[in-house]
């Protein structure tokens, strides 16, 4: 088994033209308690034209470039990651203000400085917390903090919810088999509250589900596979703590098989073991849909096992 540390990543976001000092000292506490930056880079503005700040590695692009450029970062945060709005006074600014949607649409969790003085936008009731403050909470659970809808604004973010959560969800996952062994591969992971889940992950926009399949097999394990027999689609089971109302997720499970055993899990996973699946269905604490796709795993290799003893008769 492998035990590799769990990341959280944030993006920082501001005016850097006018907050830039009050940034850094963000960056600062949030890499002491181990949240990993990954974005801004640490280097210092060059620049500022127009209002607009231009660092050392990007003073040749279009504002327009940059600023695409800086919230592609977003996709690296993963579902532990964070936005993190340094807002002085209430104060966000016009490009803080395009990031903070950009932020919403893409689920991302959004925490701020200070309470949104010149911005409209729907925030919930656990969302303002001073930098050292969030990153001492992330440092001592582990996570970020949770959302928490105040009383009188439950209709306000039933509201947010139909417009911000997407309706539907696409995931594949792997049942990644050992080619010597027959055994498959489970790993550990806080995404499931820390029980035993399958390889996957979710479809990225104009991705194949093949290409998901692989991809997320090679990120998660480090292991190059090859697709094997389809194994199940079924919408998510209720009663897992992924479970979202009004959300509709949906599994892609298929065979992986690989001919190396050694993992290499990223950020994702705590843990990993190689176990036969009628073991591993016995013994690890498994999350109910992997649980689901890997009784169906069972069924349909009886079936072929089945199917190729009958040829073998005739």
């Amino acid at each position: 088994m492998g035990n590799p540390p769990t990341t959280i990543r944030c993006v920082l976001h501001g005016s850097f033209n006018k907050h830039f000092d009050i940034i850094q000292e963000a960056h600062e506490a949030f890499l002491k308690a181990g949240i990993e930056v990954v974005a801004p880079s640490a280097t210092q503005i060059t620049a500022v034209k127009n209002g607009f700040a231009y660092f050392t590695e990007n003073g040749h692009l279009d504002p327009r470039a940059i600023e695409l450029v800086y919230l592609g970062q977003l996709k690296r945060l993963g579902d532990q990651g964070f936005s993190y709005f340094v807002n002085p006074s209430g104060y966000m600014g016009r490009s803080a203000s395009y990031e903070l949607g950009i932020a919403q649409i893409t689920n991302t969790r959004c925490f701020f400085s200070d309470p949104l003085i010149d911005h409209p936008a729907y925030v919930h009731g656990n969302a303002v917390w001073k930098p050292d403050a969030l990153a001492e909470y992330v440092k001592w659970y582990g996570k970020v903090p949770a959302p928490r809808v105040r009383g009188n604004e439950r209709l306000l973010h039933k509201m947010w919810e139909s417009l911000m959560v997407p309706g539907s969800i696409v995931a594949a996952g792997a049942i990644v088999e050992h080619v010597g062994t027959n055994e498959v591969l489970l790993v550990r992971t806080h995404k499931w509250g820390g029980r035993y889940s399958i390889v996957g992950g979710r479809v990225r926009r104009n991705e194949r589900l093949s290409e998901t399949l692989l991809r997320e097999v090679e990120e998660e394990t480090g292991l190059v596979g090859a697709i094997g027999h389809h194994i199940a689609t079924f919408d998510q089971i209720a009663d897992t703590r992924y479970y979202r109302p009004g959300v509709q997720h949906i599994f892609v499970d298929n065979v992986v098989t690989v001919e190396e055993r050694r993992v290499r899990l990223n950020e994702e996973a705590e843990e990993f073991v190689w176990l036969p699946s009628s073991e591993a269905l016995k013994e690890l604490d498994l999350e109910p849909n992997a649980r689901h796709t890997l009784e169906t795993y069972n069924k349909l290799k009886s079936q072929l096992a089945k199917a190729e003893g009958l040829d073998q008769r005739r």
